[in-house]
C-alpha cells in the first residue's frame, strides 16, 4: 500500500515516515492521493474513488487519522469516517519509579503506538528518576532519566503532537531517596519530607527546574498523594503538634511559589485534601466527605485536582465522588487506572469495566482531561505494553461519545498493537483463576504469591484448597501458546506469562500435595516429589526467568532487574532446600520436617472462604517467608 500527502504536510512529515516504516506502508508520487486540510475541531477521514482526505483540528488528530485511513483502506475501497474528540486531553501516565525504567528506545515505540491511538499527553511519573544537579543521591543507581533523554523523549513526542510532562513527588513518596543517609537533613519520616525548612525549600526547587526543564510543556504535576505521616516525624520532635491540614496548605503554597516563579501549570493529587475533610483522615472515598466552606477557602485555585480511582464500577460512584470535589473550586482531572500492578498480568476484567463506566461519567459531568495510570510495585513484574489494550480502550472513548463495541475496540487494538485483543486478555487469566470474584474485581493476584511463595512453608495453601489451579495454569499455558503470533513485534509479550503459567501447572498445588503426602507419612512419594516434581519446577523457574530478563532488557534500563533476579534465585534455592530437607527425611537422616509439621491457615482475611476472592498481597517478602527479611528501627 502507498500513499502520497498533499496538502500542507511540512510539519506532520517526519511523524508520518515514523509511522510508515512501523505500518509497513510506502509513500511516493503513484500513491493513493491523499488530500489534508484543517477543520473545525472534527476529524474526518475519508476514501473515494482512489483518493482519500484527513481533516483534522489538531495536530495528533492527523495521525490518528492517518491510523484510520490505513486500516480501513486494507479492507475498503470507500468509506467516510468522523469523529468528534470527548476530552481535551487524554493520555496515559507510565509509573518510572519502582525499577522499571523504560529506555528512550522502548519509550519512542510506545508513543508511536499511543500516536496511532489519537493521545495528545503522555505523564511521566518520576519520584527520583530524572537527574538533579545538585542531588548526586537523587535516582543514583535507579536508572534516573538524564536532562538529554527526557529532551529526546519529549522531542519525539512532539512529532506527532503529544504533549510530554513530568510528574514529580514534592512531599511524600520519596523513600527511594530519603533512605541515603547523606541527605537525612531532608526527611520527616520515612517517606515524607520535612516541609517547613529552607533546605527542603531549596531541594524542591531544583526539583521542579531539573523535572520541567526538558519539557515544551508548562504543566507538572507535584503529586502531595498519600501523605499521611505528614509531620509525624522530625517535624512533629521540633514544632510540636500542628494539623496537617495546616502543614499541608503552607507547603503546598511553598511548592506553589516555585512553580509560579517558572510559568507551570501545576497539577495535584486530591486525596489528602478529601482525606482530611472525611473526618477520619484516611477516607478518600466516603461518599458523605463534604468540604467546609473554611476549607476550600484556603486551597490554592490556580492548581488542578487529579482525582484518582481505579476500581469503582457502577456510575453512582463516579458521580458522587466527582460532586465531592466540586466545592475545593479547582478545575478537576481523572485519573484511572490500567491493572499491571502487583501482579505479572493485566486485570482486564476490573481495568476494562472500571474505565467503560468512569470515562462515561467523565463525559458527563464535563470532565475534559483524563489519565490512565499504570503503577509499578515493590519491584514491577508487569510492564506497560501489555496493557495497551486498556489504553486503546481509553483512545476510543476519547473520540466516541458513547462507550465503544467489543467489535470496534478488537479491531483498533490489532491494528494499533498488532496484537489481537483475545491474546491480550489471557494476561488477565494469570490473576483471574478458580475462585476468584466476576472479573476479578477484588484484585487478587495470585500469579504473584503462587510463584514467590515458598513449598515448604505454604502461605496461600489454605487459600487455594480445591481449586484446581494446576489445572487452570495448564489450559492457560496451551491457550496462550495459541495466540502467538511470531511475526507480531510485541508477540515477545506473551512469552513470560506462557512460562509463568508452565511454572504454575507444576507449583501452584505442590504445597498442599507435600502436606497431604507427609500427613500420610507417604515416603515413597515424597521421594518422588523431592527427586523429579521439584527439579522439574526449578528447571520451569530458569526458563521463565531468562524470558522474562530478555522481555526486561528490551524494555527498561538495566536497573531494578536485580531485585527480579534475586527473587527468582530464592525460588529456586528455596526448591533445592526443599529437596534436601525431604531426602533427609526420608533416608532418616532427621526425625521430621518441622515445616510441614505446621498447621495451615488463611494468609488473611482476604480470601474466598468471604467472597474477597483467592487473596491479595502486596509486597514479595510477605509472599517469600512470615520470618524478618528487614526490621528498621533506628537506620542510622
Amino acid at each position: 500500500m502507498k500513499f502520497h500527502f498533499e496538502g500542507d504536510v511540512a510539519d506532520l512529515l517526519p511523524g508520518i515516515q515514523l509511522l510508515s516504516d512501523e505500518l509497513g506502508i510506502d509513500l511516493g508520487e503513484d500513491g493513493i492521493a491523499v488530500h489534508i486540510e484543517p477543520s473545525d475541531g472534527e476529524l474526518e477521514v475519508g476514501l473515494k474513488q482512489n483518493r482519500a482526505y484527513i481533516r483534522y483540528g489538531i495536530k495528533h488528530q492527523f495521525f490518528r487519522g492517518f491510523g484510520l485511513l490505513v486500516q480501513h483502506s486494507r479492507k475498503s475501497t470507500a468509506f467516510h469516517i468522523r469523529e468528534k474528540q470527548q476530552f481535551d486531553q487524554v493520555g496515559p501516565m507510565f509509573d518510572l519509579s519502582r525499577n522499571a525504567v523504560l529506555t528512550v528506545d522502548s519509550f519512542k515505540f510506545m508513543l508511536n503506538k499511543l500516536a496511532l491511538m489519537g493521545m495528545n499527553t503522555v505523564m511521566l511519573y518520576m519520584e527520583d528518576t530524572y537527574a538533579i544537579e545538585e542531588e548526586p543521591y537523587f535516582g543514583y543507581m535507579r536508572g534516573r532519566y538524564t536532562q538529554d533523554e527526557l529532551k529526546e523523549i519529549d522531542d519525539y513526542a512532539d512529532l506527532f503532537g503529544i504533549e510530554a510532562f513530568p510528574s514529580i513527588q514534592t512531599l511524600a513518596h520519596l523513600e527511594e531517596f530519603l533512605k541515603w543517609e547523606p541527605i537525612k537533613h531532608y526527611r520527616d519520616t520515612k517517606g515524607a519530607l520535612l516541609v517547613g525548612s529552607e533546605t527542603t525549600n531549596a531541594l524542591i526547587d531544583n526539583m521542579i527546574e531539573a523535572a520541567s526543564a526538558p519539557f515544551r510543556s508548562r504543566k507538572i504535576h507535584i503529586g502531595m498523594d498519600e501523605a499521611e505521616e505528614l509531620g509525624r516525624g522530625k517535624y512533629l520532635d521540633a514544632n510540636g503538634y500542628e494539623s496537617r491540614f495546616n502543614i499541608m496548605v503552607a507547603h503546598l503554597e511553598k511548592v506553589l511559589e516555585a512553580v509560579r516563579q517558572r510559568g507551570l501549570k501545576p497539577l495535584m493529587w486530591s486525596d489528602m485534601f478529601l482525606k482530611l475533610a472525611s473526618g477520619n483522615g484516611d477516607d478518600y472515598y466516603n461518599k458523605d466527605t463534604f468540604i467546609p466552606e473554611d476549607m476550600a477557602r484556603r486551597i490554592p485555585k490556580d492548581v488542578d485536582m487529579v482525582y484518582w480511582d481505579y476500581n469503582h464500577t457502577e456510575p453512582e460512584d463516579y458521580e458522587k465522588l466527582i460532586a465531592n470535589h466540586r466545592p475545593l473550586g479547582c478545575n478537576l482531572v481523572f485519573a484511572g487506572a490500567v491493572w499491571i500492578f502487583n501482579t505479572f498480568g493485566v486485570n482486564y476484567g476490573l481495568s476494562l469495566n472500571a474505565s467503560n463506566v468512569a470515562l462515561q461519567v467523565c463525559k458527563q459531568e464535563g470532565i475534559r482531561e483524563v489519565y490512565a495510570t499504570m503503577w509499578g510495585d515493590d519491584g514491577n513484574e508487569g510492564n506497560p505494553f501489555a496493557a495497551l489494550l486498556g489504553l486503546q480502550l481509553y483512545a476510543e472513548h476519547a473520540y466516541s461519545d458513547e462507550k465503544p463495541t467489543e467489535a470496534q475496540l478488537a479491531e483498533r487494538v490489532k491494528f494499533c498493537s498488532g496484537i489481537e485483543m483475545d491474546a491480550f486478555l489471557q494476561f488477565k487469566d494469570l490473576d483471574e483463576v478458580p475462585g476468584s470474584e466476576p472479573n476479578n474485581s477484588k484484585q487478587s493476584n495470585p500469579s504473584k504469591f503462587l510463584l514467590y511463595q515458598d513449598v515448604l512453608l505454604g502461605l496461600f495453601d489454605k487459600q487455594i484448597e480445591g481449586l484446581a489451579l494446576n489445572d487452570h495454569y495448564t489450559e492457560l499455558e496451551r491457550r496462550i501458546r495459541d495466540k502467538r503470533d511470531p511475526e507480531a513485534e510485541l508477540d515477545y509479550l506473551l512469552d513470560v506469562p506462557e512460562k509463568l503459567s508452565a511454572v504454575l501447572k507444576q507449583k501452584s498445588e505442590i504445597g498442599l500435595v507435600l502436606k497431604q503426602v507427609y500427613d500420610a507419612g507417604d515416603t515413597e512419594k515424597l521421594e518422588e516429589i523431592a527427586t523429579t516434581q521439584l527439579p522439574a519446577i526449578a528447571a520451569a523457574v530458569h526458563e521463565l526467568r531468562a524470558a522474562h530478563r530478555t522481555q526486561w532488557l528490551r524494555m527498561f534500563k538495566p536497573f531494578g532487574w536485580e531485585v527480579i533476579d534475586i527473587r527468582y534465585g530464592g525460588v529456586v534455592n528455596r526448591l533445592d532446600t526443599a529437596s534436601v530437607r525431604i531426602i533427609d527425611y526420608v533416608q532418616g537422616r532427621i526425625g521430621r520436617i518441622e515445616e510441614l509439621e505446621q498447621e495451615r491457615l488463611v494468609y488473611s482475611t482476604v480470601n474466598r472462604f468471604n467472597q474477597k476472592g483467592t487473596g491479595w498481597c502486596s509486597y514479595y517478602y510477605r509472599m517469600a517467608s512470615p520470618n524478618v527479611f528487614f526490621h528498621v528501627m533506628n537506620p542510622f
